[in-house]
């Protein structure tokens, strides 16, 4: 992994670094580790992401039905007849 960089140098001469830089630096390097930070939690929240997928669709499924709700609602019978017949067959 590269260090992010400030665009300014130290000294070739083998003096001091820039303090001006090493912070620079240092910010660059805190504004990427938060932006890891923040990508790592979310990553991690499991229940935030499920809400998420979810809604989405929902989301879908409402822009469907809003677009063709013909198709939707046999669809929809078509599913319930499914599970009905599974149900029946499965009783015998």
């Amino acid at each position: 992994m590269s260090r992010p960089t400030s665009g300014r140098e130290a000294p070739s001469d083998g003096g001091p670094p820039d303090p001006d830089a090493i912070r620079a630096d240092m910010e660059a390097t805190r504004e990427q580790l938060g932006r890891t930070v923040d990508a790592l939690g979310h990553r991690l929240d499991v229940p935030g992401r499920a809400k998420e997928g979810l809604a989405r669709a929902r989301d879908t499924a409402v822009e469907t039905y809003r677009e063709s709700p013909p198709v939707v609602v046999g669809a929809a019978a078509v599913l319930v007849a499914l599970v009905a017949s599974l149900v029946i067959w499965r009783k015998r």
